[in-house]
């Protein structure tokens, strides 16, 4: 066996799992602490390294950002896979409680995806990537509807379901006077009712959207 091969490699491995160790302390104090309030000091702290390391790693800030959030849109899309996969007319519906669900449990990545929504301060990798994550979401939300709805316009359709369920998240999600697992199945409630609607929707295929 090669033994410069087998050096890099684990030299490879470690730093994937030195990096792994700083997004996971990210992911903890995003979970804490208001997103607009998280520096690059409170992350080293969580990780037990210096600020001064984690630029090793990662080059700025956002960077590590995108890669905290990106780590959370593969986990939906594996939710969704998984769903998809599962024949039944009320797949929509599982997936709108799933989608809402998997958000309100894992706040700091709903958190995180509203920022980017609203920030166009990204870099143009940054902004790339995480365009290009969104495209697959809606493109599993494609796969989601043709199945249900083959005759449908399934990109219409995607970008409905995205836009409802990311305001039904935005309205209530903070709501007042109710207990953390009563907004969660109202918002649940909500996004089962627009499923359905949806899925009684039908949509003409002539209707323009974008690409």
């Amino acid at each position: 066996m090669d033994k410069k091969n087998t050096f890099n490699g684990l030299r490879k491995r470690e730093r994937e799992t030195r990096k792994d160790v700083i997004v996971d302390a990210a992911e903890r104090v995003f979970a804490l602490k208001p997103f607009n309030r998280v520096n690059m000091r409170d992350i080293a702290g969580e990780a037990g390294i210096s600020p001064a390391s984690i630029y090793r790693y990662f080059p700025d800030q956002q960077t590590l950002f995108v890669e905290a959030f990106l780590r959370g849109a593969k986990e939906i899309l594996g939710i969704l896979g998984d769903i998809i996969d599962k024949n039944g007319e009320l797949c929509i519906e599982n997936a709108a409680e799933e989608f809402i669900d998997y958000l309100t449990v894992n706040d700091q990545y709903f958190r995180m995806m509203t920022h980017f929504m609203l920030d166009g301060s990204l870099s143009d990798e940054s902004l790339e990537s995480l365009n290009r994550h969104e495209r697959s979401l809606i493109d599993q939300f494609d796969n989601l509807f043709r199945r249900v709805m083959p005759d449908s316009n399934p990109r219409l359709l995607s970008h409905a379901f995205f836009a409802a369920m990311n305001g039904i998240l935005i309205t209530f999600r903070d709501y007042p006077g109710r207990s953390r697992e009563e907004v969660s199945c109202h918002m649940k409630l909500i996004g089962r009712m627009i499923a359905k609607m949806l899925r009684r929707e039908i949509t003409s295929p002539e209707q323009e959207i974008l690409p």
